[in-house]
């Protein structure tokens, strides 16, 4: 009865942190961000008190050099962006309607008397593409700044991230003492094990997901500039920082470029595949040296089951749960895997005449 109502204390407390976050979740994402940013500069705010630094000096620091960077990054970099958006609303139409000539011209040619029939259906398409783009991305522009409450958001995350960051980073470590201090005391040692597992998860992932989208994001910019793409600062730009969500990141990034390519070149074929080409070389990369080497294998979680907690937490929780989905399903993960060995180490599998260390898990 006593590990029954200890099951059922912990189930109903689940349960109410995530309707919580389910009611809040328009107002929490830079209570996330600043959690998760200080989460990743928690190692540095410790090698600068090693160093003899205080704690609260060396988050001052820490929050000081984070906003003189995005200063900067703001400075270098919004112009180019700015400027390569206007690019895209004055360029789009004109594109659109060469395209369609292009597209036209080709099908004419390949497709010979077969093709008159589709001529006035893609005549229409097109026209109505090039007239209506600027009124669909207005409503586009407008749903998510309504629904995402877009301008909450962003002065909360101009002034409040800051402040979180500071605070946890000063506060981080009689933060974790107190959270250990309530702990179970039947129970702290083992809760202590899962919370390291879970740390050395989620931490492969923030830390070295962070590391991973700074350099992808760098290779795609360079590498479709160099290629002549226009718009691709700013594509590989934001592929790199979407890649902090895992497959969903790069398949927007590989369909923008594409698309963009497409516009730009057709029909000259080979500037879109080395558009393609750099889109999948970054796959690559990540995939067999980048989150190897700096993201590691600590997160354990399946490409199914990612996709599957992706789905989920987006669902249930729109775009924070989009950010947070990976990190929790990592540590998900752990507490399954723990649930799995207690159930393989049990009488329920191994039956009551079972030798005891038949049954044991693997881990």
């Amino acid at each position: 009865m006593r590990v029954e109502r200890q099951v059922l204390f912990w189930i109903g407390a689940a349960v109410l942190l995530i309707l919580t976050v389910a009611l809040l979740k328009d107002i929490l994402l830079p209570f996330i961000i600043g959690i998760a940013v200080a989460y990743f500069l928690s190692p540095i705010a410790d090698r600068l008190v090693a160093l003899g630094i205080n704690r609260t000096l060396a988050s001052a620091l820490i929050v000081a050099l984070g906003a003189v960077l995005a200063v900067l990054a703001i400075v270098l970099l919004a112009p180019v962006v700015a400027e390569q958006a206007r690019g895209i609303a004055a360029a789009l139409p004109g594109e659109i309607d060469r395209v369609g000539k292009s597209v036209e011209t080709w099908g004419r040619e390949t497709l010979g008397p077969s093709f008159p029939g589709l001529e006035t259906s893609l005549a229409r398409a097109t026209q109505s593409l090039s007239e209506n783009w600027a009124a669909l991305a207005g409503w586009a522009a407008s749903s998510v700044w309504s629904g995402g409450k877009a301008l909450f958001n962003f002065v909360s995350l101009l002034l409040i991230t800051p402040l979180v960051v500071f605070y946890v980073l000063v506060d981080w470590h009689p933060m974790m003492s107190r959270i250990d201090g309530w702990l179970p005391r039947d129970h702290a040692e083992s809760i202590r094990e899962l919370a390291n597992e879970m740390n050395e998860a989620v931490a492969a992932f923030v830390r070295g997901q962070g590391t991973v989208c700074l350099v992808l994001g760098t290779f795609y910019a360079l590498g479709l500039s160099a290629i002549g793409l226009n718009y691709g600062l700013i594509v590989g730009l934001a592929t790199g920082i979407l890649a902090f969500v895992p497959f969903v990141g790069w398949a927007l990034g590989l369909m923008a470029a594409v698309t963009l390519a497409a516009v730009q070149f057709w029909p000259d074929l080979l500037p879109i595949a080395l558009v393609a080409g750099v889109l999948i070389a970054g796959m690559a990369l990540d995939a067999g040296f980048l989150s190897p080497k700096i993201v590691g294998s600590k997160i354990g979680l399946h490409p199914v089951w990612l996709i599957f907690a992706l789905i989920v937490f987006s669902y249930l929780f729109g775009f924070i749960g989009t950010l947070i989905a990976v990190p929790l399903a990592a540590a998900v993960g752990v507490l399954v895997r723990f649930c799995l060995r207690l159930y393989l180490n049990s009488s329920v599998y191994r039956g009551h005449d079972a030798p005891a260390g038949g049954g044991t898990a693997k881990s």
